[in-house]
């Protein structure tokens, strides 16, 4: 086949492309998300589709959501930070999209187009866990994403990291993605300039006021120095590789990949978190322990898999 679109829906953002067979990103259309409003959030998305399909000739399209898809692969059963419940998303969109489409997970999206053209490559189990919003998860295991009985598994970033913790989004306590995500981000870094102005005063500075610091905002100060920042971005760090370290107990993968916005800090957040891993790791010393990476196609993994997911359900059989 020759091109296809990906459709990657965050929490904040709708970025789509136009991507060839070889996982590259030929044109861009990218939306805020609005994320109160069902109708909206699928009206976005038509208009980036038909967008990107009058400067292209695409074939199919592919839609990562963040939300847990059933395995109908057509019904978005709930999204913890959009407005997606129960919604027959692919019906919808067909109402509207006339060429081939798929709906998968994003966080499912980011994994495949990892293992097919980014940072697991030829691995055996590829765990992807990809910080934004919150924290998504996929998992690829001898070739073929994994998607659990109901169509909703990996949802990593919804395990217990801290019994009675923060309240989450999904309605429990002391989920993984409450203390390691882009909204914990920008959450720690308000916190610290209600407390303690002085010592979050550039991150206020970059962001025009408390209320405005976002996990962007948190990151970019960390890559400039900021001490405040980067103690930050080592205590989301140690969380990530907390939860990493339990994830390998149960799937024991080969690799852990991180991305997503959130990744954008780089060895900020990741060399700690290798560091916590391994400090926290189930029989440390006595095992093969997996590789912590950062991913290879970052932001864009979710709408490439997505794009390329398309292609390989649309294909001809043989």
């Amino acid at each position: 086949m020759g091109l296809t679109i990906g459709v990657d829906i965050g929490g904040t953002k709708v970025a789509a492309g136009v991507v060839d067979d070889e996982g590259n990103i030929l044109d861009r259309e990218r939306r805020d998300t609005p994320g109160n409003d069902v109708a909206d959030i699928e009206a976005i998305i038509v208009d980036v589709v038909h967008a990107l399909a009058a400067r292209n000739d695409v074939d199919a399209v592919g839609v990562g959501a963040a939300g847990w898809i059933a395995n109908d692969r057509a019904t978005v059963l709930f999204s913890p930070h959009l407005a997606w419940r129960d919604e027959p998303l692919l019906a919808e969109l067909a109402e509207h999209i006339e060429l081939p489409l798929l709906v998968e997970n994003d966080a499912n999206a980011a994994a495949w187009a990892e293992y097919r053209f980014g940072a697991a490559q030829d691995e055996a189990v590829v765990v992807c866990v990809t910080l934004g919003t919150g924290i998504g998860g996929g998992l690829v295991a001898a070739g073929q994403v994994y998607r659990g009985a109901f169509g909703i598994a990996c949802e990593y970033g919804h395990m217990t990291l801290v019994p009675e913790g923060r309240r989450c989004a999904c309605g429990n306590r002391g989920c993984w993605e409450m203390y390691a995500s882009g909204r914990a981000l920008a959450r720690d870094a308000r916190e610290l300039a209600q407390e303690s102005p002085m010592a979050a005063a550039r991150m206020v500075e970059l962001a025009g006021s408390v209320e405005d610091i976002t996990g962007p905002v948190v990151t970019a100060a960390a890559l400039a120095g900021d001490p405040a920042a980067r103690s930050i971005c080592t205590a989301m760090g140690r969380a990530l590789g907390h939860g990493l370290a339990n994830l390998a107990a149960v799937i024991d993968p080969s690799v852990f990949v991180i991305g997503g916005g959130v990744s954008a800090a780089g060895e900020l957040l990741v060399g700690p978190a290798r560091e916590e891993f391994e400090h926290s790791l189930t029989g440390r010393g006595f095992r093969p322990a997996a590789r912590v990476t950062l991913a290879a196609l970052g932001p864009d993994a979710g709408l490439v898999g997505a794009a390329d997911l398309a292609r390989l359900q649309a294909a001809p059989r043989r």
